[in-house]
């Protein structure tokens, strides 16, 4: 379950808020004076958010090292094209649907 609690209520209950995160799977996002401060979110979901960024800045690294000779035009220009054929592709399914 999602929630929102204010920073003073939080403190006042954040055994309780613990609990519903560590039990019940809640997420609580944290508020002080109307502004989001943080987010409590179970121990599983945070450490998958951490190996799917991982992973994510493996794919940067590998991209990196892959086209490191590639001149920044071109590179612009292959991802333009792949841009518009993911687009026309789409377009074509709309159009199929």
């Amino acid at each position: 379950m999602k929630r929102r609690l204010s920073a003073v209520d939080a403190r006042k209950r954040f055994g309780e808020v613990l609990e519903g995160v560590y039990y019940r799977g809640d997420e609580v996002l944290i508020e002080r004076a109307g502004k989001k401060m943080a987010v409590v979110i179970p121990l599983e979901r945070y450490e998958a958010m951490e190996r799917a960024r991982d992973r994510f800045m493996e794919l940067v690294e590998q991209n990196w090292e892959q086209n490191k000779d590639v001149p920044p035009e071109d590179m612009e220009a292959a991802i333009e094209r792949a841009i518009r054929k993911s687009r026309g592709q789409q377009a074509h399914a709309r159009q199929g649907s």
